[in-house]
């Protein structure tokens, strides 16, 4: 029994010692807490000198990418802004009401002199540096009709003089020089055929009269030669959609080696400013203009007198018809020249220059144009089928094409016709006779067995098989699938032998001017219910 009490007491007094422990160790904890809240209320803001947080200070640079920097950099001291003044007889003349839906704003409507004033007009665009002696590159339009042109480096707000050296309405380059009496900085010109779709650009110039502006986009397309009203065959761009607007016309597209590969020409836009599409024209082109007006003041080019249309590649179907596979058609030879010499006729099928494939008429045009004025080209081409080879000398495009038509001699009159019509095909036809040709002023059909034969087109139905095909009003019908016809009747004789969904060749002339047709070639499948 002892030996039980004792072990109870034994355990009742080390409870009693552990519960004063407990005890102990609140209390101390409680004095801790107690001493950090009353610290912490203590702790207020001091509104004293020197007691405020640390000071800001600006952090070193961080150079997140200096590629375009340094492009800007070596690029942008041989970048000109050019202001002309032209003085004009008249008020300038405003758009008619529905100019405002063209879609090619011309660059520099804008600028102009105080209203009181409208025999003054001024411009404003950019240029760039391709010599130390003070040659400079820019558009024909930004210095076209100017009585003075004024160019301001970016390293000076001095206003240099500027003389004209020569210009080239083609593919709208000129160059001009100022004399700063010191070596200039000059851009280095890269080659545009190195330039591809995605490629990064920085476009250079003074948009709204801004010096000094860079912007930066992608290629987004090459070879553009379908760009604004007057598409001239010379004029194939480099699209993008880094920021070209009003005042940038002249300067500069750089790749990302700094080379100039372009030179900033035109925008696509419905308001007259940037939308996301400008254009410039290859430095390749650029630098063959600019070498030869630095050194005679005007371009020469080559030719062996034929025209056709300015397009990427001919409708497969109308070459299979004519059994080519490739090649461009012929539309007019000039007489006398040296394509009319060599034998070589309108319609035939264009289809290697020097030995070389033809596909678009870039790839006719330019051996020819790279040729000198009287040497030889080989040109292979296709009649009815059979393949012939020739040589043609090259002669001087200006001496072969001394002017445009007149645009008043070229407007056609409207024919009084009768009312022959096909209404499967959405044509309205008749014959046409001599006295309609005198009444149209149109020129002979000299070649045909009857001359002042064939089927005119007095009207085509819209969205009709003939104007998706590509009838024109006043087209004159010569041949269907490869037969002659002179008189409607035949016309329908002719096509009546062609089955729906078979395919039809047409052969039209189509009126140049007042003295000369051009020679199209339409194909289409012969629609259901002919």
């Amino acid at each position: 029994m002892g030996l039980v009490l004792r072990d109870v007491g034994d355990w009742a007094r080390r409870r009693k010692a552990f519960a004063a422990l407990i005890v102990v160790l609140a209390l101390g904890l409680g004095v801790l807490i107690g001493a950090a809240v009353s610290g912490r209320v203590a702790a207020r803001p001091s509104t004293g000198p020197g007691a405020a947080g640390a000071m800001l200070s600006v952090p070193d640079p961080v150079r997140l990418s200096s590629t375009f920097a340094a492009i800007v950099a070596e690029v942008e001291p041989a970048v000109v802004n050019i202001s002309t003044t032209q003085l004009i007889e008249r008020p300038r003349i405003r758009r008619h009401p529905g100019a405002q839906n063209n879609p090619f704003g011309d660059f520099f409507n804008h600028f102009f002199s105080n209203p009181n004033e409208p025999e003054a007009e001024q411009s404003l665009g950019s240029g760039v540096i391709l010599s130390s002696k003070g040659y400079i590159l820019t558009n024909q339009h930004v210095i076209a009709g100017a009585t003075k042109i004024e160019v301001t480096l970016a390293s000076s707000p001095t206003k240099y003089p500027a003389r004209l050296i020569g210009q080239d309405t083609e593919t709208d380059l000129a160059v001009i020089k100022i004399n700063a009496g010191h070596p200039l900085p000059v851009a280095q010109m890269g080659n545009s055929n190195s330039a591809e779709v995605g490629d990064w650009v920085l476009a250079f110039g003074s948009p709204f009269e801004l010096q000094g502006t860079v912007t930066s986009g992608i290629i987004s397309a090459m070879n553009r030669n379908n760009v604004g009203q007057s598409q001239r065959q010379l004029q194939h761009f480099i699209q993008t959609d880094a920021a070209i607007n009003p005042g940038n016309s002249g300067g500069p597209l750089v790749n990302m080696a700094g080379q100039v590969i372009g030179i900033n020409t035109a925008i696509y836009t419905g308001g007259n400013s940037f939308e996301g599409i400008g254009f410039a024209l290859p430095s390749n082109t650029a630098i063959n203009v600019y070498n030869q007006l630095v050194s005679k003041g005007h371009v020469t080019r080559g030719s062996i007198g034929i025209t056709f249309t300015a397009q990427q590649r001919e409708n497969p179907l109308t070459l299979k018809m004519l059994g080519a596979s490739h090649g461009i058609i012929i539309e007019m030879v000039s007489p006398g020249s040296p394509a009319a010499k060599a034998g070589i006729r309108a319609g035939d099928v264009v289809f290697s220059v020097n030995g070389k494939p033809v596909y678009t008429g870039d790839e006719l045009v330019d051996p020819i144009l790279r040729t000198p004025i009287g040497q030889h080209v080989e040109i292979g081409y296709i009649r009815d089928g059979k393949r012939y080879e020739t040589a043609v000398v090259v002669a001087n495009r200006d001496e072969l094409f001394p002017s445009l038509a007149d645009p008043e001699t070229s407007a056609q009159p409207t024919p009084t016709m009768g009312k022959s019509i096909n209404q499967d095909l959405g044509l309205k036809l008749d014959t046409l006779t001599p006295e309609l040709v005198a009444q149209l002023k149109r020129p002979p059909v000299r070649w045909m067995r009857s001359p002042n034969r064939g089927v005119i087109v007095r009207s085509v139905e819209p969205t009709s098989f003939a104007d998706e095909t590509g009838f024109d009003p006043g087209d004159v019908i010569v041949e269907v699938n490869h037969v002659q016809v002179y008189t409607v009747p035949e016309f329908q004789h002719e096509l009546a032998k062609i089955k729906p969904g078979q395919d039809v060749l047409f052969k039209i002339l189509r009126r140049q001017d007042a003295n000369e047709n051009l020679t199209v070639f339409l194909a289409g499948v012969m629609p259901e219910g002919k």
